[in-house]
């Protein structure tokens, strides 16, 4: 066995490739879940893959499965990965490193003349953004029995289509969610490459993190029920303005993060939508969509209780009606000791400076980690951004 050498310029140029695949113009990557340009950039990993000579599936709700197999051996199998999906205005790393970077180093394995003892399985995970449906990590969430074939059913995008209507332009139809989930056990370990997403790592000059924790995300979403009205004609008394009281709310949230009493807690409102938007008119209904994270369970509850105490005397003040509809409300993953070691060896051995860390973004691994042993593989990103095109 030769020693493996992964092909940089070769890696680069297929990142470069899959950026171009978007529903937008560069250098904006967007590839929603089952667009055209998500299948289009399925298709291009799955060229990929079979070149390797992978075998390839994928089930009922999206996720796809590269596979080296091992013939004679009956352990349970390595696996890696990461999604290839991106929210509107993206990069081209957030993911996809995770992806082609899996790929390049079977590649290289392969040419090397390496031979694995246990079978090798690459996952792309099907809309770990949550931007089709308002829930992040769809199917690893179903792989790992987060989310039940029945609660999947009733997801509605914003203009009311179901996940059955999206799954039919993936060619997924005839098949099973219920198929969907794994065994506890069913892979030996679990480990995603990812980029930080975060500054430290570039800061402190160091170029690999290995994540020991991942925090507990939450998402809400907040109906605000107000009464419109001419912005000329209902005088300023009278109002029961929904925008005014879902602003108080969104200020709330940033108060509820601030106040928590750990540095690890953050909340945003990412979305806030208005009817009936016109400059003249007083808003009647007000949506929002607020996601809020930490790395403990006990603060980000007590923020999650603060927000939603908030609302309702927000609400009541303002003397407009609201629904609460909690989306997710998840548990930290501890990654495994022994990953984490076995990563921390091989940096050594490769003269790598490392650094042990907290992964602050959750990822399709909080839900692998329900599976199988699991960690994560920090990399640097440019100014610690992601989810923006520079």
């Amino acid at each position: 066995m030769n020693s493996p050498r992964v092909d940089e310029l070769h890696l680069q140029r297929q990142i470069d490739e899959l950026a171009a695949i978007s529903e937008a113009p560069p250098p904006v990557v967007t590839r929603i879940l089952f667009s055209e340009a998500d299948l289009q950039g399925r298709a291009f990993v799955k060229k990929i893959a079979t070149e390797l000579g992978l075998s390839w599936r994928q089930d009922a709700i999206g996720n796809m499965f590269a596979r080296w197999q091992v013939s004679d051996s009956k352990l349970p199998a390595v696996a890696t990965g990461s999604h290839i999906d991106a929210i509107p205005n993206a990069g081209r790393y957030d993911g996809v490193v995770g992806v082609l970077g899996a790929l390049e180093a079977m590649r290289a394995l392969k040419e090397s003349g390496f031979q694995p003892k246990r079978s090798i399985e690459l996952i792309i995970f099907t809309a770990e953004e949550p931007t089709r449906f308002g829930i992040g990590c769809l199917g690893s969430r179903m792989l790992g029995g987060a989310l039940s074939a029945r609660q999947a059913e009733q997801l509605r995008d914003q203009e009311g289509n179901s996940l059955a209507h999206w799954r039919s332009k993936g060619g997924l139809q005839q098949q099973d969610l219920a198929s969907v989930p794994l065994k506890k056990g069913h892979y030996a370990a679990f480990i995603e490459l990812h980029i930080e997403q975060g500054p430290l790592l570039e800061k402190e000059n160091i170029p690999i993190g290995v994540v020991e924790k991942i925090a507990a995300p939450s998402s809400l979403r907040v109906e605000v029920r107000g009464i419109g009205g001419h912005a000329g004609a209902v005088l300023m008394p009278d109002r029961h303005d929904a925008l005014l009281a879902g602003a108080e709310i969104a200020l709330a949230v940033e108060h509820a993060a601030l106040t928590s009493g750990s540095p690890d807690t953050v909340a945003t409102t990412g979305v806030f939508r208005i009817e009936p938007g016109a400059v003249n008119s007083v808003p009647c209904r007000a949506r929002l969509e607020i996601d809020l994270r930490d790395t403990q369970l006990s603060t980000r509850d007590g923020a999650l209780k603060k927000i939603e105490d908030s609302v309702r005397e927000i609400c009541a003040h303002r003397d407009v009606g609201f629904r609460i509809e909690h989306v997710n409300v998840d548990a930290p993953a501890i990654c495994d000791p022994q990953l984490i070691d076995l990563v921390s060896r091989a940096c050594a051995e490769l003269g790598l400076p490392m650094k042990k860390m907290i992964s602050r973004a959750y990822h399709d691994s909080l839900f692998m980690a329900q599976i199988c042993p699991t960690t994560m593989i920090f990399i640097p990103c440019r100014g610690g951004v992601s989810h923006r095109r520079e």
